[in-house]
């Protein structure tokens, strides 16, 4: 059992390594040339000491006089030559890597919304929002931190390790074998800290996320928790997410807190040990002074990037777990919805017909059950029901949003899967009865971004029976709509987002609940923007007030995922089944799906 929980550790860690990889391919000649300019300061920082020892043994110690660049005066310019070529080049690398590490985050951040844009809503259903947001930003943010503060250090500090140890074993390999006697001590202590560094990390990403995802459903549900005088209790729960986030992170301080001492303390003891090694060997002439300095400083420049890497440990396994998180969303890209595939369609008839269809969200339950049904082209159809009696299930199959276990559903007579989807759903205009809008205007919450021009926003503006408000306002079509369209009233949200599905000029209109939490007056309006709207398409209506739905050509009524009854409302009024029970014992209340 062991064994496999390691192979599955290992196995996502080197799926993140070689996606890194993939991303950093672009950046392959900045990468190089960053690299080049860690090996000119890897370089300036390994002659230095050899300078200073050559200055000490043969100059001060030994009493040589020369003149030109081998006297003191030509090995101090030459120092100081090094010292700045080091300075400028190091400049160069942080440059080059930080701007590539930045434009690789931005497109890894863009490549995320994308893939967020179009998971299927089976994904979405199961995620939360807070985990989407950590992998579209802290996560993202963490992989850049690993190219501008990470990648390029990594490498120069392993290139001047290997420096170091070939200069130290020029110089003497005894010496070097004394020196290096606390590094096994130190490889293990790493390794021992390693697993439970990252283990933790991935309970700090779980809990960051959940976050997140708290306080986004907390701020959307902000006017329900004040009405409710749930304060208290939202707090009380923010607060238990809060102190677990500060037990995991207050870990990773400690394990963070272990490496960086414990390096300086092995530096300091292996300085001690090398000078307590030497000092009887200069005294007997078989060491010089200028050696022993030089492998002192050696000694600080090798444990400085061991201290270093030690600190950056922490970075590069929270990154690593940051590229696994976005690993696991990017490898949904083989189930993401494709637009452009299928058959194309440019227009619809609107002719819906479901056969013998079957539907589970879960696969434990079916909420459709063998239902079958025809709509014609132009037909006006209602849905009616109980609560989850599957009347919002059957918009969301004719969207293309899931697909039947069982069963088909067509439309003009061709399977709704085998419809190229961007085509489907510019025919299909749905009108929700929370009706969503986003920041910007009217017209930008009208068009959504659609090539409509503001003629054909006014004249959907006036079929909705938006037009007097709209123009009420001070910047008409131009007015500023807040977040969720939170300054505006119910009414008039419901009409702006008819006037959105009119504007995009669909084959099928589809009403889901929109008259259920609007006035009198207002309903009034919508009807009449639903007869103008219906006219000349399909026009399905999930009913919430029966007494809206009597001019329907069709009324289809659901009870526990079947078809109770079906027909013209003057039809099964007469019959007195169903739909009569329904509109006798609830008239005028109200029904939700």
């Amino acid at each position: 059992m062991k064994t496999a929980r390691q192979r599955s550790r290992k196995k996502p860690e080197a799926g993140a390594v070689k996606l890194l990889l993939r991303l950093s391919a672009p950046y392959t000649f900045q990468l190089i040339l960053a690299c080049l300019c860690v090996v000119i300061v890897n370089g300036a920082l390994l002659i230095q000491p050899l300078l200073l020892q050559r200055v000490i043994d043969y100059f001060l110690i030994g009493g040589a006089v020369e003149r030109g660049l081998n006297s003191i005066g030509g090995l101090a310019l030459l120092y100081l030559l090094v010292s700045a070529a080091s300075a400028i080049f190091s400049y160069l690398q942080a440059l080059i890597v930080s701007k590539a590490g930045q434009s690789l985050t931005h497109e890894l951040r863009v490549r995320v919304f994308s893939i967020i844009e179009r998971l299927p809503l089976t994904y979405l259903d199961r995620t939360s929002s807070g985990r989407l947001i950590t992998r579209a930003t802290n996560d993202t943010s963490e992989i850049s931190d690993l190219y501008t503060d990470v990648v390029i250090s990594l490498v120069k500090d392993v290139l001047l390790l290997a420096g170091i140890v070939y200069a130290m074993l020029i110089l003497s390999p005894g010496l070097t074998l004394v020196s290096f006697t606390v590094i096994p001590v130190i490889v293990f202590l790493v390794f021992f800290i390693k697993n439970k560094i990252k283990k933790n990390f991935f309970h700090m990403k779980h809990y960051i996320g959940q976050i997140n995802g708290f306080i986004a459903e907390s701020i959307s549900g902000m006017r329900v928790i004040q009405i409710f005088r749930a304060e208290q209790e939202k707090e009380q729960q923010f607060l238990k997410l809060n102190r677990e986030y500060f037990s995991t992170t207050l870990i990773q301080v400690r394990l963070n807190s272990i490496l960086k001492p414990a390096s300086d303390m092995f530096q300091s003891l292996a300085i001690a040990i090398l000078v307590w090694y030497s000092v009887g060997r200069i005294a007997g002439g078989t060491l010089q002074i200028g050696v022993l300095y030089a492998f002192t400083t050696y000694i600080r420049q090798f444990f400085a990037p061991v201290s270093d890497l030690a600190d950056k440990y922490t970075s590069i396994q929270s990154a690593l777990v940051s590229t696994e998180r976005i690993f696991e969303l990017i490898r949904e890209e083989e189930r993401l919805e494709e637009p452009d595939a299928g058959l194309p369609m440019q227009r619809l008839d609107g002719r819906i017909e479901f056969r013998h269809v079957w539907f589970s969200y879960n696969g434990a339950g079916w909420v459709l059950k063998d239902v079958s049904f025809v709509i014609e082209k132009g037909q006006t159809a209602a849905f009616i029901g109980e609560t989850g009696a599957g009347k919002t299930t059957i918009i969301s199959l004719i969207n293309g949003f899931y697909k039947v276990q069982k069963g088909e559903i067509l439309i003009d007579g061709v399977n709704v899967n085998d419809i190229r989807l961007d085509d489907l759903r510019r025919n299909i205009s749905v009108v929700l009865q929370d009706v969503f809008l986003f920041s910007g205007t009217i017209r930008d919450n009208i068009t959504l971004g659609d090539d409509i021009d503001d003629d054909t926003v006014q004249d959907a503006l006036r079929a909705s029976c938006a037009e007097a408000f709209v123009q009420g306002a001070p910047e008409g079509i131009g007015e500023p709509v807040t977040e969720r369209g939170s300054t505006l009233s119910a009414g008039q949200r419901q009409l702006i987002s008819f006037a959105r599905a009119i504007a995009h000029d669909p084959a099928i209109f589809v009403l889901d609940e929109a008259t259920a939490n609007i006035d009198t007056h207002t309903e009034k309006l919508i009807q009449q923007a639903i007869d103008n709207a219906a006219s000349g398409r399909t026009t399905l209506i999930i009913a919430h007030r029966l007494s809206t739905i009597t001019g329907a050509d069709l009324i289809i009524a659901m009870k526990a995922g079947r078809i109770a009854e079906s027909g013209h409302p003057r039809e099964l009024l007469e019959r007195g089944g169903y739909y009569a029970k329904l509109l006798q014992e609830s008239r005028d209340h109200v029904y939700s799906s």
